[in-house]
């Protein structure tokens, strides 16, 4: 079986735990583990050479049972049909967990943009929109840009969605400049959640931020804005990784330092002699650890090895079940991704209320709104990981399904 696909299997396995512990039968299980819509496209680019290249494309739509799906588009040349299915459904326990009128969805380009040029990435961006045009939609669903994939990216994508709907649609996708009726605050919203979650759970571990050593594998759009946010809280940040390698300073490294420096693709450590292998990031003596690069980082053969107190989960999957066990019984706190990365789709939710009311917040309202959101959620699945004795990653899926599940039994679907 494919690591992708112990993605999917994994996720079910979560997914009927908590359906059973809700209550509910195997009918609702056979609804909800997997998307009711998978497409796949073709998409045709011209490129600047004249020659014709056709990616594939994908649009994954777990459950519309609480309102339209709602998920990232990524451009990676990893993605695959079951990265996107999984992807959905963890979108659709993000929604659940911060209590949002959705269900999850995503998307994928089988591309990699850092060899092409912006006018061959805007074609493939517009040949997308035309190959899922009839199942998207403000009221259908509503893509993001997820990795690899930015403002620019969704404005063009919204203007190709807007000639054939002929009609100003800002509310089809978020994520969007500001100047289209993006959100304030959207680009930083991802590493806040992050970041609000963190503080929570270190509250609960007595922890206080100038007194933590952090290590953050991921340097990329979440990664770096981590690093930024918490450095500049008072956090000393002990390990920074991309894909090259990692760098490690036990009495802190100097993040506007390596800032100034990453490119736009999230990497720095190139630029340095004194790189250590990635396996051995999550072996330095930290207090907090936070992956937020790609998924099934930390295993079973690794968790023993880890030595912070508090893991908070900023990548999708980083963590694979039988880790989070060790974890647990070492008694480890994990702040579950599906709870600690809602941060992005929150604040999503809020640009499409606000496109949709043609009405725009300030940033204070934007943040304000999102810290109560997060902390309430928080603490409600800090507060059934103590009373039933649960691991976090399984109260936050129980309150995740909970909305899908109990609006699908209402329409009668199950």
């Amino acid at each position: 079986m494919s690591e992708k696909s112990n993605l999917i299997t994994s996720t079910q396995s979560i997914i009927h735990e908590a359906l059973d512990k809700l209550g509910f039968d195997e009918g609702m299980y056979e609804l909800v583990k997997e998307p009711m819509r998978l497409l796949t496209v073709r998409i045709p680019v011209r490129m600047d050479d004249g020659s014709v290249k056709v990616f594939t494309g994908y649009r994954a739509q777990h459950s519309d049972a609480v309102g339209p799906t709602k998920g990232g588009v990524r451009f990676h040349p990893d993605v695959n049909e079951d990265e996107v299915i999984a992807l959905s459904m963890w979108m659709t326990l993000k929604a659940g967990i911060v209590d949002l009128p959705y269900g999850g969805g995503k998307g994928g380009i089988v591309c990699d943009p850092r060899e092409m040029s912006i006018e061959e990435v805007e074609r493939l961006s517009r040949g997308y929109v035309r190959a899922i045009s009839q199942i998207v939609g403000p009221t259908k669903d509503i893509p993001a840009p997820d990795v690899f994939t930015n403002s620019q990216i969704m404005a063009w994508m919204m203007d190709e969605y807007s000639i054939i709907d002929e009609f100003n649609s800002p509310g089809f996708i978020t994520g969007k400049p500001l100047v289209l009726g993006g959100s304030q605050g959207r680009d930083r919203a991802t590493a806040i959640g992050v970041v609000l979650c963190l503080e929570q759970a270190m509250e609960k571990r007595g922890m206080k931020m100038e007194d933590v050593r952090i290590v953050i594998q991921g340097f990329g759009n979440a990664g770096s804005f981590l690093s930024k946010i918490l450095f500049d809280r008072g956090a000393k940040i002990v390990g920074i990784s991309d894909a090259n390698g990692a760098l490690h300073d036990p009495d802190g490294l100097d993040i506007d330092y390596l800032l100034d420096r990453r490119d736009s693709f999230g990497m720095v450590t190139n630029l340095f002699d004194d790189v250590i292998p990635n396996p051995e990031l999550f072996e330095i003596d930290c207090d907090i650890l936070i992956p937020a690069a790609i998924a099934n980082q930390i295993t079973e053969e690794n968790a023993h090895d880890i030595k912070a107190d508090i893991i908070c989960e900023a990548a999708n999957g980083p963590t694979t079940k039988e880790a989070t066990t060790i974890l647990t019984e070492n008694e480890k706190l994990i702040v579950p991704d599906v709870l600690a990365s809602a941060g992005g789709v929150t604040v999503s939710y809020f640009e499409w209320v606000q496109n949709n009311q043609g009405y725009y917040w300030d940033e204070d309202e934007v943040n304000e709104k999102l810290e109560h959101k997060l902390k309430k959620s928080f603490n409600e699945i800090y507060d059934l990981h103590e009373n039933r004795g649960i691991d976090m990653r399984l109260a936050a899926y129980i309150v995740g399904i909970k909305r899908t599940a109990e609006a699908a039994r209402y329409r009668g679907w199950a």
